[in-house]
C-alpha cells in the first residue's frame, strides 16, 4: 500500500522536540523536503541454498541509501518510505557468499520474493590458514607482529590475499603495525594500553563464535567508533545471531600445533526469549614447526542472551583461554648455516622431555556485558568488559656465571675468526664441533652448578617470569540516529581504565635453596627494603604499578545520495599515565619508590570522504584524516622496571593520511585500485641492549624520540569469474615505506649511581640525531604480487591455487651507530682513524633481504548428509619449500666504528643481524560437522 507523507524528511521519532529541532538545526544543509512525493515498501525473504530453510537476523541493506534492516525469525524483511527509482540490495553474512539483486521501485510496493544466500565452505577456513597472525606467532620481542588478524573480515580480494598469503611473510598491510587497527568485540575497543594491539590469544580458537566480523578498512565510516589508520573490525558476539545448532570440528597441522579439536552448541533464539551458545576448543603440540615450541591453549566461551521485545535485548558473555606456548629466537646467518631454519636455542632436554626456558603465558579471562536497542531509525549498544589475569613471559637468570644461551658469541666460531689478536682457525674449528655436538640448553649442567657443595644452596641459575597483572574496564557506549533514507549521524563514547602490577618471579631456583636479589654488575641492591635472599614464587629484581585511563568521544555525519555519498566524523579524548615504584632500587634511591607524576596528553582527530558513482559500474573514493595521540604507554617511561624516568621531550604524535581510489565492477570482473599515503610525525621508541659504544660499555636503554615516517603506495586487485565454476584473481601492492627525518637519541646507562660512573650523575646521556633519513622500515615486503585460480564444482567441492611474489624487505637498521659516537674511540676519546665516510657508509648500508616465490594450494568439500553439514578444508603452503627470510634486525652491540669493522672484516660477523625465517611446506587439514 503506497502513503504520502506531508512533511519534509527526515522524520524523527525517536527523541524528543528539543532534540529533534537542535539536530534538524545542525543538519538542515542535508535535509530533503518532499512534499507529496510517494512513498512505497520493499518487502522479501531471505533463504538458505541448499537446505530452504529460512535465515533470520541476516543483514539486508539497500544499497546508495542508509538503510538496512535485519531479517525476522521468518527470514523475511521489510523495508518502508522507499521513493521510486532504481535499487540494489545487497546481502552479506558470513559462511554465505555475498549477493546482490537489483530492482527498481515504480508506482507500488515490491515483493521480491524468496533470495537465496549460498553456503560458503571456504568460511570453514580457520585461523591457522593465516600462517602468520598476532594471535598464532608474534612474540613481543620477536618484532613479527602484523596485522592480517584484522583483516579477515574483509572479502575484498587484496585484503583476503594480504591475510591469507602474504602474511606468512610478516607481510603488513600499508606497511603499519597492528596498533593501527581497533579491535571491538560487541562495539566495545579491546586494543591494550601498553602497546596499543589487539591481544587475539584472550579469544584464541572460538573461530565457531568469531565469524559475524565487520571491517571498516581505513578511513571508511564506521558507527561504533573513530577508528584507526588501517581501520576497525567489529566482532559481534550475539547468541540470537548464531546458527542453531551443534558444530563440532578436528584439525590437524605441522605449523603452530599439530592438532585442534572445537564443539559448539547454539540455542538460537527461544519463544521465551531467551539465547544461550556454547563453544570450546583445545590445541596443542608438543612441539611445533620450529624446534622446541610448545603449544598448549585451551578456550571456553559462554553467552547468554535475553529479549525483552523486538528493541531491546541483554547480553551477558564470559570468555576465557589460557595459553601457553613455548618462543623461538632470531638467529644470525652463523648459526643459520650451522643449525638451519628450525633452530631454535631457547630449549634442552630435562629427564628426557622438551624444555623451553621462553614460555609465554597467557591467562585473561574476560567478561563483557552488552544492551541493544533496536529501531528503524535509531539503534543504540552500550556495554561494560572487564578483563583481569596474567601475562608472563619466562626466561633464564644467570649471576655470576657463564652465559647458558647455546648461541652465546663466545661459544661460536666467529669468536675466534674475528680475535682482535688474530684469526684463529683451529679453535675456531673445535668451537664449531663443540656447538654441533651441543646445541640446545643444558638443564643438567645447570642443576649440577646450583646443586654443587661449594654454592652451599645459592643459586647461580634461576627461571623466572616477567609478570603482568591487568585489570582492565572498559566502558563505551554508541548510537545510530537515521533521518529517512539518507542521513545518519552515529555518535560514541568510550573509557577505559588499566591498573597493571609488573614483576619478576621465581619460578624455579634449578635445584639451589634461595636466590640473592643484587645486581650482578654493580653489586648494588634491587630492593633495599626487602629481604635478599629470595625463595620460589617470591618477587625479584622490579616491582612497580602502572595505571592509565583512556576516554574518547566521537560523532559521525553521514549521508548517501543516489550518485554519491559523504561522511564527517571527529574525535576527542585524553589520556593519562603514572607509574608507582615498590621498590627502593639502590641504583636509584631518588626516583625509584613511590608514584611518578602523571603524564597525560589531549588526543584528538578529524576524517572526512565521499564516494562518487560515476555509475553503477564505476566509482572513486576520497578519504582523509588527521589525529593526534598519545604516546603508547610502552614508550612514555625509559625504564620502568627501576625508576620514574619519563623520555625527554615526550609529545604528542601525529598521523596524517589520505587514500584515494577506484572501483570497478562489471560482469564478471571486479577491480579496485587504491593509492594512500600516510605521515606518522613525533613517535618514540624505546629499546634495550648492551653496547661497546663510542661513549661507554654497559646494558642501555635507547630511547628514540621525533621518528618521522612516510608511507606510500597503491594496491590493485582485480577478480574475474571466467565462468560459474572458474574464477581468477591478481593482487598488487607497492608500497615504499621509509624514515624521512633524522631523530634524536638518548641513552639511559643500566649503571647510574655508581660513584665511579663519570659519563653522567643519572646516567643520561643525549646523543643526539641518529641519520636515518631515507632508510626503509622493517615492516615486512614492501612490494607484493599474487595471482590465482579457483574452481568451484556444482558439486559443493573447489580447489585454489595461488602465486605470490614478495620483494623489497629490509633489516631494521640500529640507531645508536648511526649517531655521532659511532665514530668515537672510547679507549683515546677521539676520532677513530680510517672511519671515513666511504667506509662509515659501508658499514651503515641497510641489508635488503632477498625476494622470493610462495606457491598454496586449497581445497574443500561439503556434503549434506541427513540435515547434517559436512565440510572439509585442506592447504599446503608453500608448496616448492622455498627458504626465505620474512625480516631482521641488526645488532647495536657494536656501536662504535673500530669493533664494528673488525667485526665485519673476515664475513661472519658475531654480532651480525639476527633474521627471522619463513616456514617451508606446511599443511592443514580441518573437517567440520554442523547439524
Amino acid at each position: 500500500m503506497k502513503y504520502l507523507l506531508p512533511t519534509c524528511q527526515p522524520q524523527i521519532k525517536s527523541i524528543n522536540k528539543m532534540k529533534r529541532k537542535l539536530l534538524l538545526l545542525l543538519l538542515f544543509p542535508y535535509v530533503h523536503c518532499s512534499f507529496g512525493q510517494e512513498f512505497f515498501r520493499i518487502t522479501g525473504k531471505v533463504l538458505d541454498y541448499r537446505t530452504r530453510a529460512p535465515l533470520k537476523d541476516i543483514q539486508v541493506r539497500i544499497q546508495h541509501t542508509v538503510q538496512w534492516q535485519r531479517s525476522g525469525e521468518d527470514g523475511t524483511f521489510v523495508f518502508s518510505g522507499i521513493s521510486p527509482g532504481n535499487y540494489k540490495l545487497q546481502i552479506e553474512q558470513k559462511g554465505y557468499l555475498p549477493a546482490a539483486f537489483p530492482l527498481v521501485v515504480g508506482s507500488e510496493n515490491v515483493h521480491t520474493g524468496d533470495l537465496f544466500l549460498e553456503p560458503d565452505i571456504q568460511d570453514d577456513i580457520p585461523e591457522a590458514v593465516a600462517m602468520i597472525t598476532d594471535s598464532d606467532l608474534a612474540d613481543d620481542e620477536s618484532g613479527a607482529d602484523v596485522a592480517s588478524g584484522i583483516l579477515q573480515a574483509g572479502r575484498d580480494i587484496y585484503l583476503q590475499r594480504a591475510a591469507f598469503d602474504f602474511s606468512q611473510a610478516f607481510y603488513k598491510v600499508r606497511g603499519y603495525d597492528s596498533r593501527e587497527g581497533l579491535v571491538m568485540l560487541n562495539g566495545i575497543p579491546v586494543n591494550r594500553v601498553f602497546n596499543g594491539r589487539p591481544q587475539w590469544n584472550n579469544w584464541g580458537g572460538l573461530n565457531d563464535v568469531t565469524r559475524s566480523q565487520e571491517l571498516f578498512f581505513g578511513w571508511s565510516p564506521s558507527p561504533f567508533h573513530f577508528g584507526g589508520v588501517l581501520g576497525s573490525t567489529n566482532i559481534m558476539m550475539r547468541a540470537s545471531e548464531y546458527r542453531p545448532g551443534f558444530r563440532i570440528s578436528s584439525s590437524a597441522s605441522d605449523r603452530f600445533y599439530k592438532g585442534r579439536f572445537m564443539a559448539t552448541y547454539s540455542s538460537g533464539m527461544q519463544e521465551n526469549g531467551w539465547a544461550f551458545t556454547l563453544s570450546s576448543s583445545r590445541r596443542w603440540a608438543q612441539e611445533a614447526y620450529t624446534d622446541g615450541t610448545l603449544y598448549d591453549a585451551w578456550s571456553l566461551f559462554g553467552a547468554v542472551e535475553y529479549r525483552f521485545n523486538e528493541k531491546n535485548s541483554i547480553q551477558a558473555i564470559g570468555i576465557f583461554a589460557p595459553n601457553r606456548r613455548g618462543s623461538s629466537a632470531a638467529i644470525t646467518r652463523e648459526v643459520f648455516e650451522l643449525m638451519g631454519r628450525k633452530y631454535n636455542p631457547y630449549w634442552g632436554i630435562q629427564d628426557g622431555n622438551i624444555r623451553n626456558a621462553r614460555e609465554r603465558k597467557i591467562r585473561e579471562p574476560m567478561a563483557l556485558l552488552s544492551y541493544f536497542h533496536e529501531r528503524d531509525n535509531f539503534r543504540l549498544t552500550a556495554g561494560v568488559l572487564q578483563q583481569w589475569g596474567t601475562y608472563s613471559r619466562s626466561r633464564l637468570g644467570y649471576y655470576n656465571a657463564p652465559n647458558p644461551d647455546p648461541v652465546y658469541y663466545r661459544y661460536l666460531p666467529s669468536f675466534y675468526i674475528n680475535s682482535p689478536s688474530g684469526a684463529n682457525f683451529e679453535n675456531a674449528a673445535l668451537a664449531r664441533e663443540g656447538f654441533l655436538n651441543a646445541p640446545q640448553l643444558n638443564w643438567s649442567t645447570l642443576y649440577r652448578i646450583n646443586t654443587s657443595p661449594v654454592q652451599s644452596g645459592k643459586s647461580f641459575y634461576i627461571l623466572y617470569d616477567d609478570q603482568a597483572e591487568e585489570t582492565a574496564t572498559t566502558f563505551h557506549t554508541s548510537a545510530l540516529f537515521r533521518f529517512g533514507n539518507q542521513i545518519t549521524v552515529n555518535a560514541g563514547v568510550f573509557y577505559k581504565n588499566s591498573i597493571t602490577r609488573n614483576y619478576a618471579g621465581i619460578t624455579d631456583l634449578l635445584g639451589g635453596s634461595f636466590h640473592e636479589d643484587i645486581d650482578p654488575f654493580t653489586d648494588t641492591r634491587n630492593d633495599l627494603s626487602g629481604e635478599v635472599r629470595k625463595s620460589e614464587g617470591d618477587r625479584f629484581g622490579y616491582d612497580y604499578t602502572m595505571f592509565a585511563g583512556q576516554g574518547q568521544g566521537f560523532v559521525q555525519l553521514r549521508t548517501v545520495r543516489k550518485k554519491w555519498e559523504a561522511f564527517l566524523a571527529v574525535h576527542a579524548g585524553y589520556t593519562r599515565y603514572q607509574r608507582e615504584g615498590h621498590y627502593l632500587n639502590e641504583r636509584f634511591p631518588d626516583n625509584s619508590l613511590g608514584k611518578s607524576d602523571p603524564v597525560s596528553f589531549t588526543d584528538y582527530g578529524m576524517k572526512a570522504g565521499g564516494t562518487y558513482h560515476i555509475t553503477g559500474r564505476h566509482a572513486v573514493h576520497i578519504n582523509a584524516g588527521y589525529i593526534q595521540r598519545a604516546p603508547l604507554l610502552q614508550n612514555t617511561f625509559v625504564n620502568p622496571r627501576e625508576n620514574k624516568e619519563i623520555v625527554k621531550n615526550l609529545v604528542a604524535e601525529t598521523v596524517t593520511s589520505a587514500d584515494i581510489g577506484y572501483t570497478l565492477r562489471l560482469a564478471g570482473v571486479t577491480a579496485r585500485l587504491n593509492g594512500y599515503y600516510t605521515r606518522f610525525e613525533d613517535a618514540t621508541d624505546i629499546s634495550f641492549f648492551y653496547v661497546d659504544a663510542g661513549v661507554g660499555s654497559d646494558f642501555v636503554q635507547e630511547s628514540v624520540s621525533g621518528i618521522q615516517k612516510l608511507h606510500a603506495g597503491g594496491e590493485l586487485g582485480v577478480t574475474y569469474q571466467v565462468s560459474p565454476e572458474v574464477k581468477l584473481s591478481a593482487v598488487g601492492a607497492y608500497g615504499k615505506f621509509t624514515y624521512t627525518d633524522n631523530a634524536n637519541v638518548a641513552i639511559n646507562f643500566d649503571t647510574a649511581g655508581r660513584e665511579e660512573d663519570l659519563i653522567n650523575p643519572d646516567g643520561f646521556l643525549d646523543l643526539g640525531e641518529t641519520s636515518i633519513k631515507g632508510y626503509r622500515l622493517a615492516t615486512g615486503p614492501q612490494q607484493a604480487y599474487s595471482a590465482g585460480i579457483e574452481y568451484r564444482d556444482p558439486d559443493y567441492w573447489w580447489v585454489g591455487m595461488t602465486a605470490n611474489y614478495l620483494t623489497d624487505n629490509y633489516v631494521d637498521v640500529s640507531k645508536i651507530i648511526r649517531t655521532d659516537s659511532f665514530y668515537i674511540n672510547p679507549d683515546t676519546g677521539d676520532r677513530f682513524a680510517g672511519s671515513t665516510e666511504e667506509a662509515v657508509s659501508a658499514l651503515r648500508r641497510q641489508e635488503k633481504l632477498d625476494d622470493f616465490y610462495l606457491l598454496n594450494l586449497t581445497a574443500g568439500k561439503s556434503w549434506l548428509v541427513n540435515g547434517k553439514y559436512i565440510g572439509l578444508f585442506l592447504s599446503v603452503n608453500n608448496v616448492f619449500d622455498v627458504l626465505y627470510r620474512t625480516g631482521g634486525y641488526e645488532q647495536s652491540r657494536n656501536g662504535n666504528f673500530g669493533q664494528l669493522q673488525s667485526d665485519t672484516a673476515r664475513g661472519m660477523p658475531s654480532f651480525g643481524p639476527r633474521y627471522w625465517y619463513g616456514f617451508g611446506r606446511t599443511y592443514f587439514i580441518n573437517i567440520a560437522i554442523s547439524f
